[in-house]
């Protein structure tokens, strides 16, 4: 059978775009079908036009915290929605940019919504397209809180937080991960006064626990209002915003403010995606998918990556799904995703980053363990900076001395985990780590000294 397409990518963003312009390149027919903007949630509403606003927070927190330290003693103004207009523009360079690549690899594309409605065949709109291999990177869309749906307006996600036309006076967070805790810190920062709600024990419960009592206390100094161990109960709408039940350790307590933000977690993009003859087989909303069988689904010739398939909903993990998954398609390469090795990151300030295992974790995995650690105190780059809460914390194995796990907090974190990224893949050991040259005077030399500290070597702590 002769088919319109090698292969239709359904979505856009990091999994479907950097999927279809893998398959553009080896040299495969491809179309790429988005119902909104090309680059997904990820560029047009996450990932990138939030750190445009990160980037702005820690401008105003670096002048008004650190500016009498620079010689700094004016009283700047800012401007909320300037800020925000930068964001959005960031996004759409970048948005212009996909566009360019598609151009460069030769990849079709189409707007409007799509539905698999044969093993080969998508319609969208009223046109139907077929292909031989058809793969789902349709993503996630955040998940309201129970009794209290998105309005827009007072309860809103994260889409809506990126966008407001004027900052709010005050502001509850419901979710400490990032997304609670990067748009906490955002508002913070600008002079909201934000409280945020968790329901486990403790704010990035992922995260290493001495990782996550330093943010927590870094922020609570900052002046968030934080409640861990929370439970939310009954949320009512008033003529000034939201009032919110809460029960905390210390007993209930009721929060009034003029936005809610809800950041509880996702729910996969599955809805009208299938026609009722095309059994793919779903799990809490998401995609069933066989990683080590290239990412295919239930249904021979329909494949799924990214967010859809399930956590981690990270936008690096889906790139390289998809990768895996159109290179294994194509006959190219038979390598596969290696799941041990993701990075995390938090882009609060001071920010948090980490892979592998905590060290925690690797206890209750049986590993005989080794801590190095090194604060950014003894930094000279770090106090050079005026930047120095946190540190590098690098959990090893006692007996072979194998790097198993890294676990970061400060202003430079989201950017030092990448050498530990590499360090891990490559199984590297404390001696190597510490022994590698590291240029002086950089934030960089906290790893080297964190493994030297490990060691009983490091000589500047």
């Amino acid at each position: 059978m002769a088919y319109d397409y090698d292969i239709v990518v359904i979505g856009g963003g990091p999994a479907g775009y950097a999927g279809a312009i893998r398959a553009g390149q080896l040299g495969k027919r491809v179309l790429c079908v988005e119902r909104d903007k090309l680059g997904g949630i990820c560029l047009n509403w996450g990932c990138i036009p939030t750190k445009a606003l990160l980037t702005n927070a820690h401008f105003v927190e670096l002048v008004k915290n650190h500016g009498q330290a620079f010689g700094y003693s004016g009283e700047p103004t800012w401007d909320f929605a300037k800020m925000i207009e930068r964001s959005r523009g960031v996004a759409a360079k970048l948005n212009k940019g996909v566009e360019g690549l598609f151009r460069k690899y030769k990849v079709a594309s189409k707007f409007g919504v799509a539905k698999v409605v044969g093993p080969n065949t998508v319609q969208v709109g009223s046109e139907k397209v077929t292909a031989e291999s058809i793969v789902i990177a349709t993503g996630v869309r955040a998940r309201p809180l129970p009794g209290a749906d998105f309005d827009g307006k007072t309860i809103i996600s994260y889409k809506e937080a990126m966008s407001l036309t004027k900052q709010p006076k005050s502001m509850i967070i419901i979710g400490g991960g990032p997304i609670g805790l990067e748009f906490g810190y955002f508002y913070n920062a600008l002079g909201t006064k934000v409280t945020l709600i968790e329901m486990m024990d403790r704010i990035l419960p992922g995260e290493d626990e001495e990782v996550s009592k330093g943010l927590l206390n870094s922020l609570t100094k900052r002046g968030m209002t934080i409640h861990v161990g929370s439970k939310t109960g009954k949320v009512t709408k008033t003529a000034d915003g939201i009032k919110l039940e809460v029960e905390t350790p210390q007993g209930p307590k009721t929060i009034e403010a003029e936005t809610m933000l809800v950041s509880i977690g996702v729910t996969g993009n599955v809805e009208n995606l299938f026609a009722d003859s095309v059994k793919v087989e779903l799990v809490k909303n998401h995609i069933k998918a066989d990683p080590k069988k290239g990412y295919v689904t239930s249904v021979p010739g329909i494949y799924a990556v990214g967010d859809i398939i399930g956590p981690p909903w990270l936008a690096h993990v889906a790139h390289h799904e998809a990768i895996c998954c159109i290179e294994r398609l194509c006959g190219h390469a038979d390598r596969t995703v290696d799941y041990t090795t993701i990075p995390g990151c938090t882009y609060t300030d001071p920010g948090v980053a980490s892979v592998g295992l905590t060290e925690k974790a690797a206890k209750e995995a049986g590993h005989e363990v080794r801590i190095g650690k090194f604060p950014f105190i003894a930094s000279g780059r770090a106090l050079a900076a005026d930047e120095t809460e946190g540190f590098v914390k690098l959990v090893f194995d006692a007996k072979h001395g194998e790097l198993l796990g890294a676990h970061l907090l400060g202003s430079q974190a989201t950017e030092l985990i990448a050498e530990l990224v590499m360090a891990k893949k490559l199984e590297a050991t404390e001696e190597e780590i510490y022994h590698a040259m590291h240029p002086h005077p950089t934030f960089s030399e906290a790893v080297m000294e964190a493994a030297g500290q490990g060691l009983g070597e490091s000589v500047h702590i």
